[in-house]
């Protein structure tokens, strides 16, 4: 694209809820004492922070390919060093104990042969570990593509279909196994509850929506998502408590050269 889609504040919005499925990712990972760990796809940094204090002893890095946001990464003023990189252009100058992916690889078509390059840039007795989104036939989803194909749009927005970019854990499982790895794969199917007015689309309007809205003009952003909120509060009814947004997940740790356990018995 031309020009840098990311908002780091919008993205921010909902921190913790972005924040979980890194923790539960991170507490599959068994490395002990690693000398070299990658955020990859860092963003904000502040995760990033987080392997930093989980493995002190190590050099951290983090990468994302908005200059926006490792501009606010390096505002942290924090011991991991961030840098702008391209997932698919970016190759270590040493081998890597630890590369973790948070919500990031969704974006990037070609993932799987990164996921390849990033196996082979591990060191013997690495750790892969990333999540991506699994909602991409969520009603958030069907909403969108509904109102991109809608006479007012269709001209400008018509064509906008992601389809579903990322597979499903026994594809992953499939693919990193043929790389040598011991893999855990797992999905996770989360009820975030939301809390506001437009809550879903205020979610979606710091991921989902900014390819679209960065082909609009920025005074047609409002009618768009005029258009699609009146979809989404019909998908997403309102309760007492807040809107509940069911969200799914999909989760991978593969260990680099692991010896496979054989099942067990009686002997």
């Amino acid at each position: 694209m031309s020009r840098d889609i990311w908002d780091p504040a919008t993205y921010a919005r909902f921190a913790d809820e972005r924040s979980r499925p890194f923790h539960e990712l991170l507490a599959r990972v068994g490395a002990d004492e690693p000398d070299y760990v990658v955020d990859a796809g860092c963003g904000t940094g502040e995760l990033t922070l987080e392997l930093a204090r989980r493995w002190p002893g190590a050099t951290v890095e983090g990468f994302d390919s908005s200059p926006a946001m490792i501009t606010k990464a390096r505002e942290l003023n924090a011991t991991p060093r961030f840098a702008v990189a391209d997932m698919t252009m970016w190759r270590p100058d040493r081998p890597v104990d630890v590369i973790v992916s948070n919500a990031a690889l969704q974006w990037v078509p070609s993932h799987r042969d990164v996921l390849e390059h990033w196996v082979e840039a591990l060191d013997d007795g690495g750790w892969l570990a990333f999540q991506v989104p699994g909602n991409f036939d969520a009603p958030s989803h069907a909403a969108i593509r509904e109102v991109c194909a809608s006479p007012r749009w269709a001209d400008r927005l018509g064509d906008f279909d992601r389809g579903s970019p990322v597979g499903d854990p026994v594809e992953y499982l499939d693919l990193l196994d043929s790389c040598g790895c011991q893999v855990d794969a797992w999905e996770t199917t989360y009820i975030h509850v939301l809390q506001g007015e437009n809550a879903v689309l205020d979610w979606i309007s710091g991921t989902a929506l900014r390819p679209i809205l960065d082909r609009l003009y920025v005074d047609e952003h409002f009618s768009f998502k005029e258009d699609l909120a009146a979809r989404l509060d019909e998908a997403y009814p309102a309760r007492e408590y807040g809107t509940p947004f069911p969200f799914r997940r999909i989760f991978v740790v593969a260990h680099k050269g692991a010896p496979v356990e054989q099942g067990g018995g009686d002997r």
